[in-house]
Order: structure tokens, then sequence, then C-alpha cells
């Protein structure tokens, strides 16, 4: 055993240790290889498709939050020039409020019934 080196303290014999690498078939390899390059690009496909979805959700509803501050900006712009706007209207005489009390719950949307008719023309 006079080939073995001191490497770091410690004794290196020469050779490799544990299992040595099979004969690979070079085709198959490459053929895995392309597989999984498919794979990938499919699963990149996915991903662009579901943000893309997600982008144009969130597009829709910043457009629906516009639309409803819109709204909210006109009927300020009403009553600082003394004019109540219909809804508003409706919801201080008690119109809706029996429409409220029979449907003691709040819509799917989350939105109150107000909001969801979109904005008021009153001039």
């Amino acid at each position: 055993m006079d080939d073995s080196k001191m490497v770091g303290g410690k004794v290196k014999k020469p050779g490799k240790r544990g299992r040595k690498p099979a004969k690979i078939d070079l085709k198959a390899k490459l053929e895995r290889s392309r597989q999984s390059a498919r794979e990938c690009r499919a699963r990149k496909k996915l991903r662009y498709q579901y943000l893309e979805e997600l982008v144009s959700s969130k597009e829709r509803a910043i457009c629906a939050l516009r639309e409803e501050l819109e709204m909210y900006k006109q009927w300020c712009s009403a009553m600082d020039q003394g004019k109540i706007p219909s809804e508003i209207k409706a919801l201080l005489t008690g119109d809706d409020h029996k429409n409220i009390q029979s449907s003691s719950k709040t819509p799917k949307n989350g939105k109150s019934q107000a909001s969801s008719n979109g904005p008021s023309k009153s001039i």
C-alpha cells in the first residue's frame, strides 16, 4: 500500500470508490433529454396560459372598480351641486330598505345593490 497519498490529513487511495457507471446507450440518453425538454416546454406553456388568464381577470376587476369609482365621483359631484342621485334617494326614502330587510343575506358577489346598478347620469 505504498500507492496511497496524504491529502489534507487523509490517506487517499488511487482508483474510484462506489458504483461504476453503467454503459449508457447514447441514443437512449439523447431521447430522454429530448423528452424532458418537451415536458419542460409544455409546463412552461401551461404556466404562461395560467398567468395570462390571471392578468386578464385582474384587468377586468380593475375596469369594474374604475366604473364603480366613476359612479361614486358622479354622485359626489351631483351632491356638491345640491342634487341627490336617484339611487341615494331610494336608499334614504326606504324604497330599497324593504328589499334589504326581506333578503337579510348579502348577494353572492358581496356587493350592495346600489353599487351593482352602474353609474348614475342625473344632471
